[in-house]
């Protein structure tokens, strides 16, 4: 590629995808005028801040409820425009039950979601229960703000946008959220900006320029990057099969972030397809753009740690995103063939479209190698079964430890990111032995996430503390939440980030 080209794709790649509203914080008050969000519990009667909003203008809050059949539910909304004296009232529902930390980032999201800030208009959003901070607030709402909009002629300019406050009795909230909260925010962004690219921008080498240039400056933090001859030194085949098809050559990213002292350090594996295209073994074309994001695994990976490294993290943790492009060629791998693992072990090739199973499998045994983690995560939108199985509102999560299932789960329902565990039993690693070498790949009818996990973890120490997260069911979403506008989600960057500060910070935040 032409050395200027490079250097605008990079260039723009520093940049944020879309235009970014400044949000603040000030003290609890109902505002004068202009544009408010107040949240609203589901019932018969106004209570709290619609209460308050109601009285303020005269009983058009109630009549405009009753008349819309507004009650408040959870994550509904309704908008008032020109009732004295404000210009526009967004009503946002919160439900009958008792706010939790995600029942304020919805608040946030939802608000977000109302109103772009194009008008130019400042918003005021109301938040008084100081018993979920408005730094969530403000986190939703930054969540729910996101949009993809890089290559829109039309985009919205971030000088043009109106300012958002959030208004509370929560002193702490501006730290909170300014300290830490808004780098989680930025992480989850970066997340979604990686499986929104094309694939002609994000490819494995862009991927690594684009997180050196997240990563520059902070400290603790060593990046490596093993590339083709280094792969093809260490015996990594199986990566190196699904890479070999492409003109782009396959990276395994190393982000060592070691802020925790003598704490054991956790391994994140990130699968990061840039783009599949099943190889030889090839995708019907419906959808097949979508496999730009097929990298969300490394993507989420490389994420978390981002996070944690920017809010100054006591933890010790490493991420690895096992980059490859998987095309079809002369030179690209075949069903029938047989790849030797990092491991030793040899695999024979079933379906070239079963490859994330392939870049994982020597991921994860370079992770034990190099690091004796006292925790090791892989995370890839792996199978198709498991949103069959799961829908849109669990990832899959896989493990031989109860304790670490256990742990994952509740730090992902926490943090609104939320798993279910599914069964990984002696007869799924039976179904992946091969007649031909020592385990095949793909192509075995069967309970395809439970079966796909097993092949990774024939390449996990039955001793090493391990799970793997299917997460090819939640990183896209066809219809809008109130935290994730409609495309790839970044899902993974949350429930990671909980699950090392509940479990391995040193000196962890209550959230």
């Amino acid at each position: 590629m032409n050395r200027l080209i490079q250097i605008i794709i990079l260039l723009g790649l520093a940049c944020p995808a879309f235009a970014q509203r400044s949000i603040q914080f000030g003290a609890f008050e109902l505002p004068a005028d202009g544009n408010v969000v107040i949240p609203m519990s589901a019932g018969d009667n106004l209570s709290g801040l619609a209460a308050m909003l109601d009285e303020r203008t005269q009983g058009a809050i109630a009549i405009a409820a009753k008349e819309a059949g507004f009650t408040g539910e959870k994550d509904s909304a309704l908008t008032l425009y020109g009732v004295k004296p404000y210009s526009r009232i967004d009503v946002v529902g919160v439900g009958a039950e008792s706010l939790d930390r995600v029942a304020a980032e919805n608040y946030g999201g939802t608000a977000a979601s109302l109103n772009d800030g194009a008008s130019g208009t400042p918003v005021n959003v109301l938040w008084d229960d100081s018993d979920t901070g408005a730094a969530h607030v403000a986190f939703g709402y930054r969540l729910g703000d996101y949009r993809f909009d890089r290559y829109h002629e039309d985009r919205l300019d971030s000088k043009e946008l109106g300012n958002v406050t959030i208004l509370s009795s929560d002193a702490a909230a501006a730290l909170r959220f300014n300290d830490d909260l808004v780098h989680l925010a930025a992480a989850v962004y970066l997340a979604r900006d990686f499986s929104s690219e094309p694939g002609n921008v994000i490819y494995p080498q862009s991927f690594v320029d684009r997180v050196r240039s997240e990563y520059e400056g902070l400290r603790n933090v060593t990046i490596k990057v093993l590339d083709e001859k280094d792969l093809q030194r260490k015996g990594m085949g199986a990566h190196m099969g699904v890479g070999g098809g492409s003109s782009r050559p396959p990276r395994l990213l190393i982000i060592e972030y070691m802020a925790g002292g003598d704490a054991p350090t956790v391994v994140l594996a990130g699968k990061g397809i840039t783009f599949d295209s099943g190889g030889v073994s090839l995708k019907d074309n419906e959808n097949m753009w979508r496999m730009k994001g097929d990298l969300g695994g490394a993507a989420a990976v490389s994420a978390t740690v981002l996070a944690a490294a920017r809010r100054g993290a006591k933890v010790n943790v490493v991420a690895l995103a096992a980059l490859a492009e998987n095309m079809p060629s002369g030179t690209a791998i075949r069903p029938g063939d047989v790849l030797t693992s990092m491991s030793g072990k040899t695999i024979e090739i079933s379906s070239t479209d079963a490859e994330g199973r392939l870049v994982l499998s020597d991921a994860v045994h370079y992770g034990q190698l190099e690091y004796s983690p006292s925790v090791l995560i892989d995370v890839a939108t792996l199978t198709g079964t498991v949103s069959r199985a799961l829908g849109t509102d669990y990832a899959g999560v896989f493990s031989r430890h109860d304790d670490l299932a256990a742990a994952l789960m509740e730090a992902g329902n926490s943090a609104g990111e939320s798993m279910w565990r599914l069964p990984l039993d002696p007869t799924h690693f039976e179904q992946i032995e091969s007649r031909v070498a020592d385990v095949i790949n793909g192509g075995v009818r069967g309970a395809g996430a439970s079966i796909g996990a097993a092949f990774i973890g024939t390449f996990v120490d039955e001793k090493q503390v391990w799970a793997h997260l299917d997460i090819a069911g939640v990183d896209y979403l066809e219809e809008p939440r109130p935290t994730v506008p409609a495309g790839f989600s970044g899902w993974g960057v949350r429930a990671l980030d909980e699950y090392l500060r509940r479990n391995h910070e040193t000196t962890s935040r209550a959230r």
